[in-house]
């Protein structure tokens, strides 16, 4: 029996990945929460969120050169902070990578609409289960290119929607040679429609749009040139965001008045949609689409990885670590995607709420995650005694604000009531890890006697 992750993910599949997991649902449905919170300020929040994750990837990605291990973050909080630490930082990332799943799962099922409106949401998120479960199920190698393919096709459309946008607004293309222009920017309420609070309050939203970035350093154990490939995925998320991000959401709000895109649908849709270009519409919706398979392709590849490195520390059930002929970890994959059938039912009880629930819900997750990577950071270097290949710069001082902005973002979840629930259902989890953790340690006592 095997527990042994083999290196098949190329340079490319590296690259793309690092690509895919910032191009998911949490830009093309999870972006309209934002704009309806904060207005066209929603892009000064998510520069502010943008530079706080470029230094986590920067952390992640020097832990992840000097040593590209099986489990990633959650190794290395294992390595450095202890056991414990490393034990509540993988359950909390495979919880919150399920949770992630459910989400894009659910945005199939969203986005499936305007083509089916009389079949039932959940009929297309248990079909998106299967497909992405089986394809997983493959060699890693599949999963590169499935994921190298997926990504593809979002990247020439967001860039070519950037493109036509941008004549629409100076040139006029689409609006009858009328140039739309930037008015729409400020005209309605101005930059900051609902005051500084309302772009403080989009932080926690904009904070899980992001939610996914982290794949890279789980990627490093099956990646075939890890020292060349994570530096070059890593330093390739500042320039993601500014475009993928900012540049199309910029666009988005210029193109139409942010109080009407409204959060029942993708803006980007929404958008060619009013603007009487319903093909285009129409091809948006397939990418978008895409986009969500190709997140929940993302994040069902790290939840299985993350359980299957918590069982082979013992954390886990052992029989979880089981790595099959093929390279892959079948049973942590098969176990996953059990938990991942939850977002069925979910589904077919609260189809109308459950996308914006998850976002919610997961925001403290994805915090925790972050700052994990952060202190375990803090301690590689310190017991490393200088910077390594591929240090972060500005350290601690850069480790310090970022772990500072978190902790605000924590307490912005607890001020707000509409994201309250994300506080209390987070330290709910805490809890209830560490008391799974203290019964682990009593099993092991009792058995080591």
């Amino acid at each position: 029996m095997s527990n042994h992750l083999q290196r098949r993910l190329r340079p490319r599949h590296i690259a793309f990945m690092a690509l895919g997991m910032a191009i998911g649902a949490g830009l093309f449905l999870g972006s309209a929460n934002a704009i309806d919170l904060a207005g066209p300020s929603v892009l000064f929040a998510y520069m502010i969120v943008g530079a706080m994750i470029f230094i986590v990837m920067r952390a992640l990605g020097e832990m992840a050169v000097h040593d590209p291990v099986a489990g990633s973050f959650g190794t290395y909080a294992h390595r450095y902070l202890g056991p414990f630490a490393g034990y509540l930082t993988g359950w909390n990332y495979w919880i919150l990578m399920v949770g992630v799943g459910i989400a894009e799962s659910t945005a199939v099922g969203i986005y499936m609409k305007p083509w089916f409106p009389d079949l039932p949401q959940w009929i297309w998120v248990l079909g998106s289960v299967v497909l992405i479960g089986g394809l997983n199920l493959l060699t890693v190698k599949v999963y590169g290119e499935l994921e190298f393919w997926f990504t593809a096709i979002k990247v020439v459309t967001v860039i070519l929607m950037i493109a036509g946008g941008a004549a629409m607004i100076w040139l006029g293309w689409g609006n009858a040679g009328k140039p739309v222009g930037l008015a729409n920017l400020w005209q309605h309420g101005g930059w900051f429609p609902h005051g500084l609070a309302g772009m403080v309050l989009a932080l926690p939203v904009v904070v899980f749009t992001f939610g996914g970035v982290e794949t890279i350093g789980m990627a490093a154990a099956e990646a075939a040139e890890p020292h060349r490939t994570i530096p070059r995925a890593v330093n390739s998320v500042l320039w993601r965001i500014l475009i993928f991000y900012i540049g199309a959401l910029f666009v988005i709000m210029a193109l139409y008045p942010w109080n009407q895109l409204g959060t029942q649908g993708s803006p980007f849709v929404t958008t060619f949609d009013r603007l009487g270009i319903p093909q285009a519409a129409g091809l948006i919706n397939f990418v978008v689409i895409t986009a969500a398979l190709s997140g929940f392709n993302s994040t069902t590849f790290s939840a299985s990885r993350m359980l299957q490195s918590l069982s082979s520390k013992q954390q886990a059930p052992g029989w979880l670590a089981h790595v099959g002929d093929h390279g892959v970890p079948v049973r942590a994959i098969l176990a996953t995607l059990l938990c991942l059938v939850f977002g069925v039912l979910l589904n077919y009880l609260l189809p109308e709420r459950i996308f914006a629930m998850m976002m919610s819900i997961l925001a403290f997750n994805t915090v925790w995650t972050w700052s994990m990577v952060l202190i375990a950071h803090y301690s590689f270097r310190r017991k490393q005694g200088g910077p390594t290949a591929f240090p972060l710069r500005v350290w601690p001082l850069s480790s310090v604000v970022c772990l500072a902005f978190f902790a605000f973002v924590v307490f912005m979840l607890g001020y707000n009531p509409d994201t309250r629930v994300a506080l209390y259902v987070g330290l709910a989890w805490v809890a209830v890890l560490s008391l799974g953790y203290v019964g682990l340690s009593l099993r092991g006592r009792a058995t080591a006697r």
